[in-house]
């Protein structure tokens, strides 16, 4: 595994199909840009690069604009991500309590670093300021799942569970 970033899927293999469907759907609503780039996102996992160029034309929106409104708000994301999103909590509460090394500990064992997703697209592994539960210090979450009390033997026993389970 590299720490490169995922490459970009080629334009010609983006289906443009489900993105027209969600811009049809806002198409006459005021405001409908971020509930447009909202649903690709949901759609597609990120927002590809031929579906910026399609929702500035059929929005007629510069798609300057639409980059400034992708890099502002950190729920949009323009590279693939990975299918199981791993967050350690980095937090005060999570840092004394061993946060970092749980951190190096996931970036040993997935090979990505912070950020970065692996080449097969299964992790994606993000440090965040907080998780909002203090009291199970150091937590980590994968998707919407929540691990407390971590250990180094929690990271393998995620890991092992999640690479257990499939890609689709």
């Amino acid at each position: 595994m590299s720490n490169a970033p995922a490459e970009e899927i080629p334009a010609e293999e983006i289906d443009l199909t489900e993105a027209n469907q969600i811009i049809d759907k806002y198409l006459t609503l005021p405001g409908n840009l971020m509930p447009v780039l909202q649903g690709i996102q949901d759609a597609y996992g990120f927002v590809p690069k031929p579906t910026i160029d399609l929702v500035a034309e059929r929005l007629n929106v510069y798609p300057s604009q639409i980059y400034g409104v992708l890099t502002f708000y950190a729920q949009f994301h323009l590279k693939p991500r990975g299918k199981f999103i791993i967050r350690v909590c980095v937090g005060t509460a999570c840092h004394v309590q061993g946060a970092e090394r749980i951190t190096e500990t996931f970036f040993g064992r997935l090979g990505i670093g912070h950020a970065e997703t692996s080449e097969d697209l299964r992790y994606t592994f993000e440090k965040v300021a907080c998780l909002g539960a203090c009291g199970m210090a150091p937590l980590a979450m994968v998707n919407d799942d929540t691990y407390g009390k971590m250990t180094v033997q929690k990271v393998d026993e995620i890991i092992e569970t999640y690479n257990a389970r499939p890609m689709k």
